[in-house]
């Protein structure tokens, strides 16, 4: 999978993912990670990429030129790339910010299918919306919080999805039983000693019966998932007997508050 950054800090993206696993991914030839220094594309002497914004306000407006120059550049490039791919279609443009739909696994899922990505980041108070209307496909935020920049989330976005891309991860079914799997969250984990600090492994784990360590795990992340993340059940995919479970914690829960 290929991932393409039209950014102002390209050094930013490329220490920050060449480590780890989206490093070795890179060594391997399973994504790539490619940038775009916006700045490059500035008419502007001293590469200026700003300006005060129409109507008034604090701070500065990154210019729709140089993105749109940027882009064309990328995308003639993408395209020149695929010219023998009889399946390749126009990218997806990525715009990073914190007015868009809140990333989530189900997301990341979703772009893992492509070949191409393209991450848009702003600066200062924004970009000029004209060029967000002509190129940008999806709008992506991680958060209900702002930022400096669209760098951090672009690698937080290409992290969480290059974990999903086949020979990533060396355990090829990590992927599957993460955190936010079904919409629950991750059962406890416990590796040796068995005993730390007078705490012990649950008995369940050291049983050897995998049929009922996975039923405990199911349980776990249910429990979890009810006591930290509540609004995720709404969506998630419970069996009738799961669904008993969690109504017995919710009236236990509220049996103990009277």
């Amino acid at each position: 999978m290929n991932f393409h950054v039209l950014t102002l800090f390209p050094e930013m993206i490329l220490q920050g993912l060449a480590t780890s696993i989206t490093g070795r991914a890179m060594d391997k030839g399973l994504i790539s990670v490619n940038t775009v220094n916006i700045r490059d594309f500035s008419e502007d002497r001293h590469n200026h990429v700003d300006d005060t914004p129409y109507g008034g306000g604090a701070g500065m407006v990154m210019q729709a030129e140089p993105i749109f120059k940027a882009y064309g550049y990328l995308a003639n490039h993408i395209k020149m790339t695929n010219e023998s791919n009889d399946s390749y279609k126009k990218p997806r443009v990525i715009y990073v910010t914190p007015q868009g739909s809140v990333f989530n696994q189900g997301i990341a899922e979703e772009f893992s299918e492509e070949e191409e990505l393209i991450f848009l980041c702003g600066h200062y108070e924004g970009i000029d919306e004209r060029v967000l209307e002509m190129i940008v496909t999806d709008h992506i935020s991680i958060g209900d919080y702002v930022l400096t920049g669209g760098e951090l989330p672009a690698m937080v976005m290409i992290d969480a999805i290059s974990r999903l891309i086949p020979g990533v991860l060396n355990n090829e079914v990590s992927s599957e039983f993460e955190s936010l799997q079904d919409n629950l969250l991750e059962y406890p984990q416990y590796t040796r000693p068995e005993i730390f600090m007078g705490k012990r492994v649950p008995e369940v784990l050291l049983s050897g019966h995998h049929a009922n360590i996975e039923a405990w795990r199911r349980e776990q992340s249910i429990l979890r998932t009810y006591e930290r993340r509540p609004d995720l059940l709404e969506k998630a995919d419970l069996s009738e007997n799961e669904r008993e479970y969690l109504t017995r914690l919710i009236f236990q829960k509220n049996y103990d508050v009277y």
